[in-house]
């Protein structure tokens, strides 16, 4: 069993450190929000570990609030997506202030 768990603890971290890289050189916007959607992912898979090492459940608020957390992360990128006018504005909305600073 302690094999099974030190192989889950080493797997999230190489993941969340691959995580972390993607959302620090992410190309886009869009691929540094979903790094951060699956950095929530990992935190999540962690806390579970965490439970099962310490045999409590003391984890499971925290799970069900990151949770929520991820999902309405991932359904408030997937409005701003959709609406391809919300996504105009937000780019106007950048530029704008990139030239305010420019100035």
């Amino acid at each position: 069993m302690i094999y099974i768990l030190g192989a889950a603890a080493t797997m999230l971290s190489v993941a969340a450190i691959l995580t972390l890289w993607r959302l620090v050189s992410g190309p886009t916007p869009l691929d540094r929000i979903i790094a951060s959607d699956v950095i929530v992912a990992i935190a999540i898979a962690a806390v579970g570990v965490y439970s099962v090492i310490a045999g409590n459940a003391t984890g499971l608020p925290i799970v069900l609030a990151l949770s929520l957390v991820g999902f309405t992360g991932a359904v408030g990128v997937a409005r701003l997506i959709s609406s391809s006018e919300g996504v105009r504005r937000l780019f106007d909305r950048r530029r704008a202030m990139k030239d305010d600073d420019d100035r």
